[in-house]
């Protein structure tokens, strides 16, 4: 899964490594390197053939879900076809860019947090779904979640499911409104970066605390 993850550039900065120096921002956050759900952070995506950065809730679900479905954060690759998921795949696809994700080992009370990120340390471009629509009784009716899929043979020792995060040119096909849902879900199975593109490291347990921000975060601590 994907709990926590480490967004310490700007928007800005992201648009540029990515190639969009023509985007629309509507983004006011500020870096963070302990993002949590239900929070505000800039996502990349395609409206109307515009290439925007906009601030979205992350946590997601559907107002007609309210007292069925629980509030989400990520989405299985292997559901995206589903009735819940469906339509999102269809006209909300998105990209979260990040420098890493946290996951944690351990027993409940003594969670170590472990940094995630590339070998090469390029930014991360974590795949999205979201509702960039407006919402009328709660945030998560326009929000956004991460894809997550099997951690994959390496990875297993952190935690069993990890985003699904491609390179910037295969990232810019998955916003791509012409590609059909089913082009963009092969794209994700087979452009996904296999596990030897990663690496990680301890981190301090201050990550543990929902809120807490300070670049002290995203450095290793000894074994």
């Amino acid at each position: 899964m994907c709990g926590r993850f480490d967004q310490s550039q700007t928007a800005r900065y992201y648009a540029s490594v990515f190639g969009w120096a023509d985007a629309t921002f509507d983004s006011e956050s500020v870096p963070a390197f302990n993002v949590s759900p239900g929070t505000y952070r800039p996502v990349m995506h395609i409206q109307d053939g515009e290439r925007r950065i906009d601030d979205v809730f992350w946590s997601y679900r559907a107002k007609w879900a309210e007292g069925k479905v629980p509030i989400t954060i990520n989405a299985r690759l292997d559901k995206l076809t589903n009735r819940y998921w469906s339509r999102l795949l269809k006209n909300g696809r998105a990209i979260v860019p990040a420098e890493g994700w946290y996951e944690w080992t351990g027993e409940k009370g003594k969670k170590q947090p472990w940094h995630i990120h590339r070998k090469d340390r390029a930014t991360l471009f974590m795949l999205a779904l979201a509702n960039f629509g407006s919402f009328t009784e709660n945030r998560a009716e326009a929000g956004f979640v991460i894809v997550t899929d099997d951690a994959g043979e390496g990875m297993l020792d952190i935690h069993d499911r990890r985003p699904v995060v491609l390179d910037a040119a295969d990232a810019a096909l998955w916003l791509d409104p012409a590609l059909p849902p089913e082009g963009a879900l092969e794209l994700a199975r087979r452009a996904a970066l296999p596990p030897d593109a990663f690496e990680w490291f301890k981190v301090t347990p201050e990550v543990n605390r929902a809120g807490a921000n300070s670049p002290q975060m995203a450095l290793p601590i000894p074994d």
